[in-house]
């Protein structure tokens, strides 16, 4: 069975896409795969742009797809901000693309709703399945097994490290927290950070379940537990006694990836977007990447990816098929990959480009099979938003990370309710 209905605006929500399913007035109109005065099947692609060099890739990849397939032509919309706001209006108003990308953390409530199309019928035995690294394609499924999204790439966090201090500092690379700390004290000068710290839960969980504790039980908030106070506190003490951590703002970055770009943190926990950030805006910035150090004697990292997935009221829905499968089959998610703006969610691809093996990439590539995906079931964007602000008070030594937990667990069960 499915997860309960998430109450009565999400069964308003269902009843308004299912009129505007079968009013044939849905922005993707027309009997199945109906072509337009062209001969040609219209379809409707809707994203955001993380740059201007993956907007490019991408529209080269839809060219390629409209060679391959001359009967088919894509309609690329990117959508620049709000955009998870703006797709839920436009499912609402029946004017939904055939096909658009899904974040992980917003794919469980979105399941829920019933607007997307279940694809495990659609996937044969060719586009392989199992090729993809079952952490990520599990953040796409219902209790019941069934996919509803296929990952276009991922990313994991690792632990970059600038080599040139850790030589003047004489410091070997952590392999557990208990060195991060000392690394992290022997690293922090009057302009330098030891360790730099995005205090927000997608960036913390797995630290915070490295113990006992779990953050989200039964879809609600359970960070206010003892067991998950106990791992995330010592990432509280390195900043407020061990004075050797710091967020972004606190060093005038935006980010920790710019805070160690800038020489501000000797050490951070970023993802592979970060790598291509560092080499163009930081060239001459000599740095490592290693696995993210074992906490309480156990691996752990995050994942986040995103997924192609189809509208379930398009009524173009083969079309809509042969494009996921296209960019998310092996030859098409090569081709998104290779650049390595991305990392390929599937095993294979991954295997050929030789990312496994690589000095900068490996270590992000070995985080996938031990990683916590970024999605924890439809109440995740309430849970994360009262963590990340008490969970930052705390950081900041304005209240005990215990109070501030507390506090927020209480407000965000409150906010979710029944």
């Amino acid at each position: 069975m499915k997860n309960k209905m998430l109450g009565f605006a999400v069964l308003m929500f269902l009843l308004v896409v299912t009129v505007a399913g079968c009013s044939g007035d849905d922005g993707t109109s027309g009997s199945a795969d109906e072509q337009s005065e062209d001969g040609k099947t219209e379809i409707t692609l809707a994203g955001w742009s993380s740059s201007p060099e993956e907007e490019e890739l991408l529209k080269e990849q839809l060219a390629a797809f409209e060679e391959e397939n001359p009967d088919i032509s894509v309609k690329h919309e990117v959508i620049a901000d709000q955009y998870m706001d703006v797709m839920k209006t436009r499912l609402v108003g029946g004017q939904g693309p055939d096909v658009f990308y899904l974040d992980a953390v917003e794919a469980p409530a979105l399941i829920d709703t019933g607007v997307l199309e279940p694809l495990s019928s659609y996937a044969d035995e060719e586009f392989d399945v199992e090729d993809f690294e079952e952490n990520l394609i599990n953040a796409f499924k219902d209790e019941d097994g069934e996919i509803y999204g296929f990952p276009k790439g991922y990313s994991t966090l690792a632990l970059f490290y600038n080599k040139e201090m850790f030589e003047e500092a004489g410091v070997e690379v952590p392999t557990n927290w208990e060195e991060v700390e000392e690394a992290a004290k022997e690293l922090t000068t009057e302009d330098t950070v030891g360790l730099g710290v995005a205090p927000e839960m997608a960036r913390n969980q797995f630290i915070g379940e490295a113990g006992d504790g779990d953050m989200v039980v039964d879809g609600k908030a359970n960070f206010g537990s003892q067991e998950v106070i106990d791992s995330l506190q010592p990432v509280v003490d390195l900043r407020n006694e061990d004075e050797a951590a710091a967020a972004p703002s606190e060093m005038g970055s935006n980010s920790t990836g710019e805070m160690f770009g800038q020489g501000r943190a000797a050490m951070v926990m970023e993802g592979n977007w970060n790598i291509p950030y560092l080499n163009e805006t930081f060239p001459d910035l000599d740095y490592g990447v290693s696995e993210v150090p074992e906490i309480n004697g156990t691996q752990g990292t995050m994942a986040f990816t995103v997924s192609y997935v189809m509208n379930s009221a398009s009524e173009k829905k083969e079309a809509a098929w042969k494009l996921i499968s296209y960019l998310t089959g092996k030859e098409g998610m090569k081709t998104w990959t290779e650049s390595g703006l991305e990392l390929p969610a599937r095993q294979s691809v991954a295997e050929e480009l030789g990312y496994e093996d690589d000095e900068v990439r490996g270590p992000l590539v070995a985080g996938a099979e031990y990683a916590t995906v970024w999605s924890d079931g439809p109440n995740l964007p309430t849970i994360y938003n009262n963590f990340n602000n008490e969970f930052l008070a705390a950081f900041l030594g304005d209240k005990s990370l215990e109070d501030a937990l507390k506090t927020g667990e209480e407000t965000a069960n409150n906010e979710i309710g029944d």
